[in-house]
């Protein structure tokens, strides 16, 4: 059995923390944006919570999916894929705002 230097478990264990600082932050974003993004798009108190709802409903519909995809790809390039897929959403989003609709 080989042993492994604690530099790279500590370089590892970085990694991932910011990666799930990352997650976490644009969860927590979401939450904040609301007000803003209801006065922009002109929408009600119900209508701005779906924004909410659609986000976390996502976590559900997507549970099985997503458990395909690590299986797949493992945790280290499943990260990744998740990341690439935040990035998509986000530049949907821009010409989403710009149609405020």
């Amino acid at each position: 059995m080989t042993q492994t230097k604690p530099s790279s478990y500590l370089m590892s264990i970085t990694i991932i923390g910011i990666l799930f600082f990352i997650f976490g932050f644009v969860t927590w974003l979401n939450s904040v944006l609301i007000p803003f993004l209801k006065q922009a798009c002109e929408l009600t108190d119900f209508q701005a919570y779906f924004v909410t709802l659609a986000f976390y409903i996502s976590y559900f519909v997507m549970a099985i999916p997503s458990s395909y995809i690590l299986k797949k790809t493992g945790f280290t390039k499943g990260m990744a894929v998740g990341l690439a897929v935040m990035g998509v959403g986000s530049l949907i989003f821009i010409p989403a705002a710009h149609a405020r609709s």
